[in-house]
C-alpha cells in the first residue's frame, strides 16, 4: 500500500477570544502553509486564522464543515491526502478531536495510513483538572449530561457513586445557558462532603476556578449564566 503524502494537523484554537497568547508560535507556522481545513464553524475559523496571521488569504483556502448536524466528508479528506494535500482540523474551541467531531477525519486518515500530527494547545478538560486539586491519575470525561431533569439527576448520582467507588474524578460540561440548572441539580443530588470544582472562562479575563464541598457551594452560588464552564466531581478521599 502506498502511503499518502498528505498529513493531518490537529490545530488547537483559543478557549477565550482574548487568549491568543495561549497558542504556541509554531501553530501559526503550520497554518500559514495549509490550504485545506476541516472546521466546526467557518466564521470562527476565519476569524482565528486572521488573528494568527492577518496576511493569510482566506479566499484561497478550502474550509470544509464538520459538526453534529454536518458530518465531515471523509471520502474527500482521504482523496485530498492521497493527492498530497496537508489538512488542518480545527475545533470551535480548544483541541480538535476532544469532545468534537474532528475525530472522524482522523479516523479516515488512519484508515489509509496517513500521518496524523497533534499540535500543542489549550484543553479546558486538562487545564480544569490540573487546577482542581482532584485525582489526576484516574479521571473520566463524560461530556454533556442528559437535558431532562430526571435523567440528569440520575446521571449525577451515578457519577458521584462511580467517583467514590473508583477514586475517580468525573468531568463534564454543559451549554452555558443551562449552567445554573446543572449546578442546582448537582447540589440537590450529591452528598455534602463530595467536592465540586467549577472552572469558568478558562484562560479568559474572567477566569476563576474553585473547588469546594457541596455543603460549601450551597452557601454561596457563583454567577455562571452564559459563561463557559466545566465541572469536576470528586467523592472519594
Amino acid at each position: 500500500m502506498n502511503h499518502p503524502s498528505g498529513k493531518v494537523y490537529l490545530i488547537p484554537t483559543v478557549l477565550s477570544p482574548d487568549a491568543l497568547h495561549t497558542i504556541p508560535a509554531y501553530i501559526t507556522a503550520v497554518v500559514q502553509r495549509l490550504k485545506v481545513f476541516f472546521v466546526e464553524n467557518e466564521r470562527t475559523a476565519r476569524r482565528y486564522l486572521k488573528a494568527l496571521d492577518r496576511n493569510i488569504n482566506i479566499d484561497e483556502l478550502q474550509l470544509h464543515l464538520m459538526h453534529v448536524h454536518h458530518p465531515p466528508d471523509t471520502a474527500l479528506a482521504q482523496r485530498l491526502l492521497r493527492e498530497g494535500h496537508d489538512i488542518g482540523i480545527m475545533s470551535e474551541a480548544g483541541c480538535p478531536g476532544i469532545a468534537d467531531p474532528g475525530h472522524l477525519v482522523v479516523q479516515a486518515a488512519h484508515r489509509i495510513d496517513a500521518a496524523v500530527i497533534p499540535l500543542v494547545g489549550p484543553s479546558s478538560i486538562l487545564l480544569a483538572l490540573m487546577a482542581s486539586g482532584m485525582n489526576g491519575q484516574h479521571f473520566q470525561f463524560t461530556g454533556y449530561l442528559p437535558v431532562k431533569p430526571p435523567e440528569r439527576a440520575k446521571a449525577i448520582r451515578e457519577l458521584e457513586a462511580l467517583s467514590q467507588k473508583k477514586d475517580q474524578t468525573q468531568i463534564f460540561i454543559e451549554t452555558p445557558y443551562r449552567n445554573h440548572q446543572l449546578l442546582k441539580d448537582i447540589l440537590s443530588n450529591c452528598k455534602d462532603q463530595t467536592r465540586l470544582c467549577i472552572a469558568v472562562d478558562i484562560t479568559g479575563v474572567d477566569e476563576h476556578i474553585h473547588t469546594k464541598t457541596i455543603r460549601e457551594w450551597k452557601t454561596a452560588l457563583p454567577e455562571l449564566h452564559k459563561k463557559p464552564a466545566i465541572f469536576l466531581l470528586y467523592a472519594a478521599g
